[in-house]
């Protein structure tokens, strides 16, 4: 492709890469339809890339295919050929709203072609954004959620229908629809799923039970069950199992419930603090790093997970190791972890053992270099209010005790 220059007409104005599906907008520009489909469904615009027009409704559902363009591109590939250009095959035609809704007819009427219809459907599904728009306009969402809940986990229509939900990228409104109207029954069957599913299906629903809660009301998200906190704990703990958009979509779970009701509480009966320590002990991804450290901020704002982190024997070493180790993000949310066990929970073995374990050391070094103004703020207040036992300790390096603040 190097070696012989390719017509620009010939180009799609977003990739700049030769169109192998050219489609034309309303607009009169033609695009390669995979990266129109993008820009139009994923991405939620609504106007030509190029020119910045709105486009019109049907932009919006479907676009024109430019069969003569692509005909001239197939022949210009044929010509060639000898520089190494491979043709462009013809393109399937896309599927459209009446063939879908005729496919959950059929199965619906057929039972025994159920799998057939999931395995088109999978298919379908993965071709374009153009199609999941269909499908969701059709109604297999709701085919898929009955079939979800109707099914045993771990069966394969189950496991088939997660895979398509999950690769469907649901649509805001839709998923609050699905919520108001059957989220109960979909939540119980997800929680099997969780419970009973192998580690793909597993992953599938969590990635569900995310997008769900991201548009629940307060009731439901304070009415989380216990249970769904001790499984998708056992998914940290079982994080090598798991791919690690499985192990993010965990902690940002958390992150989005544990500020409601009871659930903080919840998540630390699950063993949600000591599997955070145990994961934090090996962390090297800063992103990864920065959420375990959020949620474990969450957690030891009850005294019952402060409580769990002062028995884990490195829980405050492995705190103040992250802090100006990482980021500033890291530190503020690892001085907060300190400055709530400084507050509520501060025996006297208690500080003892952060002295022993450099968290005072760790510090006193925060007041002297490039922290964020909060991060100073919290450290200094945390010096402060236990001066009496840490001041004159000979476990504080001098040029750190010299930073030491005046009571």
């Amino acid at each position: 492709m190097e070696e012989i220059e390719v017509p620009a007409h010939f180009l799609c104005p977003i990739s700049l890469q030769l169109m192998r599906d050219p489609v034309t907008v309303s607009t009169g520009i033609t695009y390669d339809r995979v990266n129109i489909e993008r820009w139009l469904f994923t991405c939620k615009n609504n106007t030509c890339p190029v020119t910045k027009q709105v486009l019109q409704e049907t932009d919006l559902t479907s676009t024109t295919p430019n069969h003569t363009l692509r005909r001239l591109i197939q022949a210009w590939c044929t010509i060639n050929a000898c520089h190494g250009i491979e043709r462009i095959p013809t393109p399937q035609p896309p599927v459209d709203k009446t063939q879908i809704v005729k496919i959950l007819n059929d199965a619906k009427k057929s039972p025994s072609t159920g799998r057939k219809c999931l395995r088109r459907l999978r298919s379908i599904t993965l071709q374009s954004e153009r199609n999941r728009s269909c499908l969701e306009a059709a109604g297999a969402i709701e085919f898929l959620a009955a079939i979800i809940t109707k099914s045993d986990a771990g069966s394969d229509e189950c496991d088939e229908a997660l895979s398509i939900l999950y690769h469907l990228n649901i649509s805001e409104s839709y998923l609050k629809s699905i919520v108001i109207n059957n989220g109960e029954e979909l939540l119980e069957s997800l929680m099997r799923v969780l419970k009973c599913g192998n580690y793909q299906s597993r992953s599938y629903a969590i990635m569900l039970f995310m997008s769900i809660f991201e548009v629940a009301d307060p009731f439901q998200l304070i009415s989380v069950k216990q249970e769904f906190f001790t499984e998708i704990v056992n998914v940290l703990r079982d994080h090598h199992q798991f791919s690690q958009q499985a192990s993010k979509a965990v902690l940002k779970l958390l992150v989005e419930l544990c500020p409601w009701g009871r659930n903080r509480i919840k998540a630390v009966e699950g063993g949600g603090v000591s599997v955070l320590v145990d994961l934090l002990l090996d962390v090297t991804e800063r992103r990864v790093c920065e959420l375990m450290l959020n949620v474990l901020d969450l957690l030891c704002r009850c005294a019952e997970g402060r409580a769990e982190l002062l028995k884990h024997g490195a829980g405050l070493a492995v705190v103040s190791k992250k802090i100006l180790r990482v980021s500033h993000a890291a530190s503020d949310r690892a001085v907060r972890i300190l400055c709530s066990v400084c507050k509520f929970s501060a025996t006297a073995r208690v500080l003892q053992e952060m002295l022993q374990v450099g968290v005072v050391s760790k510090l006193c070094l925060v007041l002297q270099v490039d922290a964020s103004v909060k991060t100073k703020e919290r450290a200094r207040e945390i010096l402060k209010l236990n001066a009496r036992a840490w001041r004159d300790s000979p476990c504080v390096p001098a040029h750190l005790m010299s930073s030491y603040p005046s009571s």
